[in-house]
């Protein structure tokens, strides 16, 4: 008969070699009020939607009316046209002012949460968590229930795919005012959980906002376009068949644990969920009055002793037939007070006081060496170093916080190339003289006079201010030549190449570099003259102007108008 014989209305149970080993834990109807969980991206697309037209509500006023600003998921023909004409247009060929569209541009797996879920078809990775109230344990009155369990639900949720998902928008209006209120109140929404309360809700961020302008005969269009990048999870609705692998799973606890084996030990201790439980005895096995037989060995044991090892009742063959004693012993006392001696000693670690030496440290408040100490690899001082006696150094290398420095005697050299830079913070003081590239120097001088005329000396700056201002000859103030700067018209012509100017003096005071006509500008009738075709004279208070006429080119006459700016006294 076949095994598929339908008996009484039921199918022929399977024989129990052909059945598998099944979890009855997991043996559970899937028409019970387990859902199954899918995340799609449509999910999260409709959650931007959601977004918009219940949070965000984007409006603008036109005409003193609050009016709705629609907002369209774009579909690959409408966007691409849009992308060429840059606005969209109703089916009557109309412009849609004000509107928003949008569209998924692509996505990725976000690798700040990566899962690896080993098996797309039976996933491995499960968040779990106990359903606090189930109907099974509607009476909980489980003390007075013999060998009952209060019954668990178990839930395991796979472990979604983590995805980061860009989309690009397009906002047209009339007016820049209407584009600025509809940007604020989405920057504003920026960062937060976009979706429905109570639902799934999605990570969102805006990248940056792009504005443009277009104006034609009949329409002003004002555009932006932004990007927004959503951190979204993905759990597909088609891993969710009636055969399973489902994305969620329920498991219920046994109700009931039988033990088929005799125990000495109270099973309600064991189980702490038990209370009441009966204490189960083995049957203790009886001995009779018959002695213990002596069990004998075959092949006897015998011990023999070692090098330096001393054994009594050595070589003697213990064999079980009778008791056999042995004292192992060695030639001295090694015990904790007494004063062992090794030839050689292999040890981890050696105490010798309140020194620690190992093989590759010694710890030690104060050790002291007897003679010289040579140190292979490199040597580190964590605490202070004192060195009484001459401390040679082929290389020296220093990281100096604080020191304070005294040589009796000696030589110090800091570098050897012209390109090593010695950086001193703090004051310096140097008692003797002291030479920059090949000058000595031994002295710096206050002297406002400089009439040491030394070549060893650097003067302060109060001594160079000083001379400056205060020390000509005969009283002369320089810093008063220095900025006098006058304007004059000659006074007349002596000669057709001479001309006069009334100056008490344009000389320059002892001390400062001669005047020449290089300290002067000369224009004649309001031209330039230039310098290599004069010279100037000072004669009494009179300064003269000469011109070489062959090379200026013309003679001086009585109505020319001859300006001088210079150095004049007054």
């Amino acid at each position: 008969m076949a095994s598929d014989l339908l008996i009484y209305g039921r199918k022929k149970p399977v024989p129990r070699t052909q059945r598998a080993t099944l979890n009855r834990a997991k043996q559970l109807k899937r028409d019970d009020n387990i859902k199954d969980i899918s995340v799609s991206l449509m999910d999260m697309d409709s959650a931007i939607m959601y977004y918009f037209e219940n949070v965000i509500k984007p409006s603008v006023i036109e005409n003193g009316e609050t009016v709705k600003v629609p907002t369209m998921y774009a579909s690959p023909e409408r966007w691409f046209a849009v992308q060429n004409s840059g606005f969209m247009r109703d089916s009557k060929r109309q412009i849609i002012l004000p509107a928003i569209a949008f569209r998924r541009t692509g996505m990725e797996k976000d690798d700040t949460m990566a899962v690896d879920k080993m098996d797309p078809e039976e996933p491995k990775l499960h968040w779990q968590f106990e359903r606090k109230y189930t109907q099974l344990n509607r009476y909980d009155n489980f003390s007075v229930q013999q060998g009952l369990l209060p019954q668990r639900e178990f839930y395991n949720v796979a472990v979604p795919d983590y995805m980061v998902l860009s989309y690009d928008f397009m906002i047209w209006t009339h007016y820049i005012e209407q584009m600025n209120k509809l940007v604020e109140r989405i920057n504003w929404s920026a960062g937060s959980y976009w979706g429905e309360p109570n639902k799934m809700r999605f990570r969102t961020n805006i990248e940056s906002f792009t504005d443009s302008t277009e104006v034609s005969d009949k329409e002003r269009i004002v555009r932006t376009e932004f990007s927004v990048a959503l951190r979204g999870y993905l759990i597909p609705e088609a891993f969710n068949e009636l055969a399973g692998p489902h994305t969620i799973q329920q498991h219920i606890t046994p109700s009931q644990i039988s033990i088929g084996t005799e125990t000495d030990i109270p099973v309600a201790s064991l189980m702490e969920q038990i209370e009441g439980g009966e204490t189960l005895s083995s049957v203790a096995a009886s001995v009779g009055s018959t002695p213990i037989p002596t069990v004998t060995l075959n092949n006897a044991l015998s011990l023999t002793s070692g090098l330096g090892i001393t054994i009594t009742n050595e070589g003697e063959s213990f064999n079980g037939s009778s008791a056999l004693s042995h004292e192992i012993s060695i030639p001295q006392d090694v015990s904790t007070t007494s004063i062992p001696e090794f030839s050689a000693v292999t040890a981890s670690s050696i105490l010798m006081g309140s020194t620690t030496l190992t093989g590759t440290s010694m710890t030690a408040s104060s050790f002291q060496f007897g003679s010289d100490v040579t140190a292979i690899g490199n040597l580190t001082v964590n605490g202070n170093s004192t060195i009484k006696g001459t401390l040679t150094a082929q290389e020296l290398h220093s990281e100096v916080v604080s020191a304070s420095i005294i040589f009796s005697s000696g030589s110090t050299r800091f570098g050897n190339t012209i390109d090593d830079n010695h950086y001193f913070t703090g004051s310096m003081y140097v008692s003797g003289s002291w030479a920059l590239n090949g000058y000595s120097v031994d002295e710096i001088s206050n002297d406002s006079s400089l009439t040491s005329n030394s070549a060893t000396a650097l003067v302060t700056e109060n001594a160079v201010k000083t001379y400056t201002d205060n020390t000509v000859s005969a009283g002369a103030d320089t810093s008063t030549y220095l900025r006098k700067q006058y304007v004059k018209i000659s006074t007349g012509l002596v000669s057709t190449n001479t001309a006069s100017f009334s100056a008490v003096t344009a000389s320059a005071p002892d001390g400062v570099v001669s005047t020449t006509e290089h300290d002067f500008l000369f224009f004649i009738n309001g031209q330039y003259m230039e310098h290599d075709a004069i010279e100037i004279q000072q004669a009494s208070t009179t300064l003269y102007l000469k011109v070489d006429t062959d090379s200026i080119g013309y003679d001086l006459e009585s109505d020319d108008e001859i300006l001088a700016w210079g150095k004049f006294n007054s």
